[in-house]
C-alpha cells in the first residue's frame, strides 16, 4: 500500500483543515489536497490526503473509511496511479478543413445539385 489515500464522498464545504483534523490521529499527514473544479473553482466532492508511512496510511483507511464527516459518508482507500489519457490536439473542434458543398458554387452559377 502506499502512503496516497483518495477520500470521495466529501462534503462541498469540507476543507483541508478538516481532513487533516480527521485523519491525524492516525499519523503524519504531509499533504491534504481537496480537489477543485478548474472552472468554477469550487470543491469536486474528492480529495487526496498523504500520509507520512504506509502503516500509517493503512490504519487511516481503517479508520475512516465508512465515518461520516459534514453529514457525508465517506469513501477512503489507496488512491491509484493517474491513468496516461491520449494527448488533446489544441482545436476544440472548430477548425478550419473545407466545406462538403462550398467552393465551386459561386463559379458554376448553380447549388450543390450542379455537381453530381
Amino acid at each position: 500500500m502506499g502512503t496516497k489515500l483518495y477520500v470521495g464522498n466529501i462534503s462541498y464545504q469540507t476543507t483541508d483543515a478538516d481532513l487533516q483534523d480527521l485523519f491525524a490521529p492516525f499519523g503524519a499527514v504531509t499533504e491534504v489536497d481537496v480537489i477543485m473544479d478548474k472552472f468554477t473553482n469550487r470543491p469536486r466532492g474528492f480529495a487526496f490526503v498523504t500520509m507520512g508511512s504506509e502503516d500509517e496510511a493503512k490504519k487511516a483507511v481503517e479508520g475512516t473509511h465508512g465515518k461520516e464527516l459534514d453529514g457525508r459518508t465517506l469513501t477512503v482507500n489507496e488512491a491509484r496511479a493517474r491513468e496516461d489519457r491520449p494527448a488533446r490536439s489544441g482545436g476544440g473542434g472548430f477548425g478550419g478543413g473545407g466545406r462538403k458543398f462550398g467552393g465551386d458554387r459561386d463559379r458554376r452559377g448553380g447549388g450543390h445539385r450542379d455537381r453530381y
